[in-house]
This record gives structure tokens, C-alpha cells and sequence, in this order.
């Protein structure tokens, strides 16, 4: 009993001089400070890369095919089985959004939330009920079996990705957080093409359960077993986790307030919830991403389909998935990596969004040309996902605090997630394969989203000039105020 007494004691003790070392890092003025040596912070950095980035890459992958699953499935005769046939589409439609009304409906509260629970064992937990939820998914035997795991699929969702951009801002500064975000996204891409790969074996399989029952749960199990490991892997808030030394835990509260000042903790700033709901910004990334999203879940719920209206075989569909999917993850990681270095997002975005749209116009343009209309899913599939991480990227450092990420990063991806309910029910059978309606509506979006995206960078680079008039320049690096203010502090900047 001593000794377990003892053991306590230590472990508060050590709590109590973490936060004494967070304390002392924020409140000592910048040129007071110990003076940081570039390999220091390389060697740190290299260690947090090597800790967080393959945990979370894989964790994404996973997620992102329990996600897109469904679209495979519906190859391999789910509807059949399950939907009485469909014939008119509408219910695999219904089953494919379900995901979306759980996961915009909780997003906001639920990762306002998170911000109160260690990241590692709140990302575990989420983990494990999307992989049970997708593997649950293998016992459905009707329409409402299959609409209540969904529904659960998207309620964990809402509590696992949109964390990611968060957590990662704990450890990375907004120079290296592009690619950073770039390289998990990018891992939705490759489940798409591993997607299209695992379907093709398991569809010729020959198994005592129908194909798509065995799909969900070869794609489920896994999930599980990882999001227990993530428990053990991935570390906790920088001036909470034992992976660091005290040195190093010194050098990452220092990153981790450059540009702005963090919070001490797992704490909510609840004036900057209030902030975020007024900021229009946030409003106008919605838009963004609303077009991103309808775009995504249509590729995502209906691309095998799409690929089969051109005349190839339900199989062979399934294999020509996988190259669009292989050079969007390509395009993304080269695209986000060039803004990184630039450290511009908006002109970007746009030029992404552009792409994304002249795929649709070649899909409308070209109803009977295969080689066009297959050369256009690789525009609409690399613009889609390059456009999703760059969103994420761009808002995730321009809103100030920690609180105000916690509660606009899911405000905007509740907005945005709305257009993965008009995506799911852009492409009905009927209107195979020309899908005019679905590809003009999606297309429109497309160069919607380039005019806000223009905007938004515009008001950046104007805003940030308009501060340096009035405040002048701020020192690079230095810790910025926003306990008040969040985003609006008049020393804080933007990335435009």
C-alpha cells in the first residue's frame, strides 16, 4: 500500500512539474527564452513524425474504408440481398446518407467534446465504434439494419476525422502542417484504391457469406485491433504526454504557441465557441466545403458504378478505380506540399476546384467517348481530394485558439458535410450513364467554390496588410495573445 501510495504521489508530482515548465514556457518573454537550436527542433520533429504520422495514416485508411465500403458492396450485391433489389436506386441512396445525417448532427458537439479528453484514448475510442459499426454492417438482413449502422458509423466518424487537423496542431506549426494534413487525407485516396482492390479479391472468393457480408468484415475487424493500439501509440497533448524529455516538451509548448499561444490543458474557452459561430469566414468555408463533399461522396458511393456505365464489367469497374484514386494522392501530397512552402491555400483551392469542374464538363460533354469520360474521373478524383485537405489545412491555423478550432472546425465541416447528403443522391439508376443532373450540379459547385475561394484569400492578404498598418509587423514566431480575440487579435496573421 506504501508503495502504491508512493507511486501516486510521483505521478502528481511529475503533473504538477509538467505544468510549472508549460507556465514558465508561456509566460518568459520570446528573446528570454532558452534558445531553441534548428537540429533540436529537427531531431523533435522527426520524432513526432515518426510517433503520430504512420498511427494516424493508418488509422485514416482504415476509417476511410469503412467509410466507402458501401460503394464496392453495391457491386457484390448488397442491394439484392438487402434492398429487395432497388431498382430505382432510392433505397441504396437512403443507406449511403444515412452516414451523413448522424456525423453533421453530432459533429460540432461532439468534437467540442473531445477537447476535454486525452487526444489518444479519445481517437482510440472512436476508432474502435467505426470498426465495430462497419463490421456490424455484415449482419444486416433489411433496410433498417442496414440505416442503424450507418447511422452509428457516422456518430464515431463525427468524433474520429474531424479531430485529426485539431490534434495535429498540437505538434506542428502552420509551416509544416499542410503536409503533414496532406499525408493522413492522402490515405482516404489510397483506401479508395486498396478499396477497389480488396472488393476484387473478395468478390472472387468463394465463401459460405455473400461477398459483401465478408467485405465489411475483413474492412471492420481490423479497425478494431487498431484503434486498441492507438491507446499505446499515440502520445498525449505536448505538455501532458511522457513520450517527451522535459527539453523536448519545452521545445514543443514553444512551437505549438508560435503565431499564437495555446491553451494550458485540456480547458474550453467558451467566449471563443461563441466567436466562432459569428465568424463569416467560417460560413464562407462551408461553402467550400460543401462542394468538396458532395463531389467526394459521390466518388466515394458511386464511382465503381459510374466506371461500370462506361460498358466494363462489374469486376474490371472495380480495378479501374484504383489508378484515378493512386494520382489524386499523388496530386494532393504535391499540391499541399507547394502551399506549405508558399504558404498561400486560397489560390490553391482554386486551382484545384478548377480541375475538379473540367472533369465534370468532359463527363457532360463526352456521353459516348470512354477514353475522355475515364480521363475525366482522374480530374474529378485528384481535384475532390486535393480540395478536401487543402480545406482542412487552410482553416485549421487561421482561427486562433484552440477553443475557436474545436468549435469552427466542425461548424464548417457540418456545413460542408450537408453536401455529402446531395451527393448521395445526385446519381439514381435510371439516369445511368450519362448521370446529367448529377455531374451538372456537381460541376456548378465546383466553380462555386472557386469564386469563394478567390474571396477568402483576398480578405486574408487584405486583412493582414490592413493589421500591419495600424499594429506594424509582428516579430515571426512569436507568441501572439488570442485568449481574447482568438483570430481577431490584432498581432495574429493569416495564412491567405
Amino acid at each position: 500500500m506504501i508503495e502504491g501510495a508512493q507511486s501516486e504521489v510521483g505521478k502528481h508530482d511529475e503533473k504538477e512539474q509538467v505544468h510549472d515548465v508549460v507556465i514558465g514556457v508561456l509566460l518568459v518573454e520570446p528573446d528570454e527564452r532558452s534558445p531553441i537550436a534548428k537540429d533540436e527542433e529537427k531531431r523533435l520533429v522527426r520524432k513526432l513524425d515518426r510517433r503520430i504520422m504512420p498511427m494516424l495514416c493508418i488509422l485514416y485508411l482504415l476509417s476511410a474504408l469503412d467509410r466507402a465500403n458501401l460503394g464496392n458492396a453495391r457491386l457484390q450485391g448488397l442491394p439484392r440481398d438487402v434492398l429487395h433489389g432497388d431498382p430505382t436506386g432510392a433505397l441504396f441512396d437512403w443507406a449511403n446518407s444515412a452516414f451523413y445525417f448522424s456525423y453533421v448532427f453530432f459533429l460540432v458537439p461532439v468534437l467540442i467534446l473531445s477537447k476535454l479528453c486525452p487526444p489518444r484514448m479519445w481517437l482510440g475510442c472512436m476508432m474502435i465504434g467505426l470498426g465495430l459499426s462497419s463490421t456490424l454492417m455484415a449482419s444486416a438482413f433489411n433496410f433498417p439494419g442496414l440505416i442503424v449502422a450507418r447511422l452509428a458509423l457516422g456518430f464515431f466518424e463525427a468524433g474520429f476525422s474531424p479531430s485529426f487537423p485539431v490534434y495535429l496542431s498540437l505538434f506542428y506549426t502552420r509551416e509544416e502542417f499542410g503536409f503533414r494534413t496532406a499525408s493522413w487525407f492522402m490515405f482516404s485516396a489510397v483506401a479508395g484504391a486498396f478499396g477497389g482492390l480488396i472488393a476484387f479479391g473478395i468478390q472472387h472468393i468463394h465463401a459460405a457469406i455473400a461477398s459483401w457480408r465478408l467485405l465489411f468484415i475483413v474492412e471492420g475487424v481490423p479497425s478494431i485491433l487498431l484503434g486498441i493500439l492507438a491507446f499505446k501509440i499515440l502520445p498525449d497533448r505536448p505538455e501532458e504526454t511522457s513520450l517527451l524529455t522535459e527539453r523536448e516538451r519545452e521545445i514543443a509548448v514553444d512551437r505549438m504557441n508560435r503565431g499564437g499561444s495555446a491553451d494550458v490543458g485540456r480547458v474550453l474557452q467558451k467566449r471563443h465557441i461563441a466567436i466562432a459561430f459569428r465568424d463569416w469566414k467560417l460560413y464562407a468555408g462551408g461553402v467550400t466545403y460543401f462542394a468538396a463533399n458532395c463531389a467526394l461522396s459521390s466518388i466515394q458511393g458511386f464511382l465503381p458504378t459510374i466506371i461500370a456505365s462506361f460498358g466494363f464489367t462489374d469486376a474490371v469497374a472495380q480495378i479501374l478505380t484504383v489508378p484515378p484514386y493512386m494520382v489524386a494522392a499523388l496530386v494532393l501530397c504535391v499540391t499541399t506540399y507547394a502551399s506549405d512552402r508558399l504558404q498561400r491555400r486560397g489560390v490553391f483551392l482554386a486551382g484545384t476546384n478548377a480541375v475538379a469542374g473540367i472533369g465534370y464538363i468532359l463527363l457532360l460533354v463526352f456521353p459516348s467517348n470512354v477514353g475522355a469520360r475515364y480521363f475525366a474521373t482522374f480530374c474529378t478524383v485528384a481535384g475532390t481530394y486535393t480540395n478536401i485537405g487543402l480545406i482542412l489545412t487552410w482553416f485549421s491555423h487561421n482561427l486562433g485558439s484552440e477553443t475557436k478550432q474545436a468549435a469552427g472546425i466542425p461548424l464548417y465541416m457540418s456545413i460542408g458535410q450537408c453536401g455529402s447528403i446531395l451527393g448521395s443522391h445526385l446519381f439514381p439508376s435510371p439516369e445511368a450513364p450519362r448521370y446529367i443532373k448529377g455531374f451538372a450540379v456537381t460541376c456548378g459547385l465546383q466553380f462555386l467554390s472557386v469564386a469563394v475561394a478567390l474571396v477568402l484569400a483576398t480578405y486574408y492578404v487584405w486583412e493582414n496588410r490592413r493589421r500591419d498598418q495600424l499594429y506594424g509587423k509582428p516579430v515571426p514566431e512569436a507568441v501572439v495573445d488570442v485568449s481574447e480575440l482568438a483570430d481577431e487579435a490584432p498581432d495574429f496573421r493569416y495564412t491567405p
